[in-house]
């Protein structure tokens, strides 16, 4: 395979030919993206980006992602329910992060209200890379898991939603509300109006909290996974099997020494806030930068740090609107939805519903398709 993509890229002809008639393939098949000038309006359109080529995916490593979706399903639904927990987990966290403690405080709202709604909805992507070993194979390993906003699965369906007057809400789909600039005060006051709501949240407060960096490192301890899949040995086989080094940054010995040898080695890791939707992390000697500033105060406990994934680079032509046809060096990110509802305490759905696949030039550390960093892509099984 490798030959053939390298005969492609090296006639210039060739791929002057085939990318126009790959743009418009896109175009028809609906592969649309509002524009960055007119974010709120479809007036005027663009092809998302999107590799001119399918990326090559381990077989095995691609069919462990979707072996092990719905122990993550069940997983985050377990988390969502246990209030101990999330207290414990996040009581570091909530004194500096005030986006987290608004969250937080929502839900112990509606905690000690009582749940109105009896139907849960989540729609999670677990996404991963594929970290190349010392021995050079490759292994599956996560990056995060996205409880709220998985984007890009309904790219393909295209059919938009029709919202009609006099008809209860059943469902309440975020698109949006993971950044603390997507909400006002009123926006807060309309959230907790939501959670109180019979509606099926997707995902309700709770689920979202257990997307956070902080539940992410709180999973890698020993003996964490078991306390929620106590039944399931199997599950959690494959599920830590995913992990990748993740480290504390709480006051107290254990996040001093992290702090110790992220400096030491910052190259070697990935420094993570309590943030979704791309852009947000922090690397090399920004890592050093950051942590010299706020290792000796409580703001260090908003971070987790994680081994850095160090993926084999394929080639590949990345395609956006406006934009050159060029050749880059890519890594790929994989991603698995899954979807789950559990009604009146009972799981009556769990399934893998479908993959996302994105690639960006190695030139790029982070940021997603929306950011103008990532492409989307196919898997080309190997």
């Amino acid at each position: 395979m490798a030959a053939l993509w390298e005969d492609v890229f090296s006639n210039r002809k060739l791929l002057e030919d085939v990318v126009p008639v790959a743009v418009d393939m896109a175009l028809m098949q609906g592969v649309l993206m509002r524009t960055k000038e007119s974010p709120n309006s479809s007036d005027v359109v663009n092809f998302a980006p999107f590799a001119l080529l399918p990326s090559p995916v381990p077989r095995s490593l691609f069919e462990q992602a979707e072996s092990v979706q719905e122990d993550f399903n069940l997983l985050v639904d377990r988390i969502s329910q246990d209030s101990a927990f999330l207290e414990q987990t996040f009581s570091s966290t909530v004194k500096v992060d005030d986006f987290i403690e608004r969250l937080f405080r929502i839900l112990s709202h509606v905690q000690k209200e009582g749940y109105a709604q009896n139907v849960f909805l989540g729609i999670n992507r677990s996404d991963y890379m594929f970290d190349c070993q010392e021995n050079g194979k490759p292994a599956l390993k996560q990056i995060e898991i996205n409880t709220i906003a998985a984007s890009f699965g309904g790219l393909s369906s295209r059919t938009p939603a029709v919202h009609q007057d006099g008809y209860e809400v059943a469902v309440v789909y975020f698109r949006t509300g993971y950044m603390p600039n997507d909400y006002t005060e009123q926006a807060w006051e309309a959230r907790l109006l939501l959670e109180r709501s019979k509606a099926a949240k997707c995902p309700d407060v709770a689920m979202q909290l257990v997307g956070s960096k902080k539940i992410q490192q709180e999973l890698s301890r020993p003996n964490i996974l078991e306390r929620f899949l106590p039944d399931n040995p199997a599950a959690v086989g494959r599920i830590r099997e995913t992990f990748t080094g993740l480290y504390s940054l709480d006051t107290g010995e254990e996040g001093d020494q992290t702090v110790k040898i992220a400096l030491t080695n910052p190259e070697h890791f990935v420094l993570k806030p309590q943030r979704e939707g791309g852009g947000n992390n922090i690397y090399g000697e920004k890592i050093r930068e950051t942590l010299q500033r706020i290792k000796d105060s409580e703001d260090r406990t908003s971070y987790i740090l994680m081994d850095k994934i160090k993926p084999k680079p394929v080639k590949n032509c990345l395609l956006r609107s406006g934009s050159k046809v060029q050749i880059s060096n890519c890594v790929s990110e994989l991603g698995m939805f899954g979807v789950y509802i559990r009604h009146n305490g009972r799981i009556v759905a769990n399934q893998l519903v479908g993959h996302l696949l994105r690639t960006k030039a190695i030139e790029h550390e982070d940021g997603g398709v929306a950011a103008g960093v990532a492409v989307l892509d196919s898997p080309y099984l190997v």
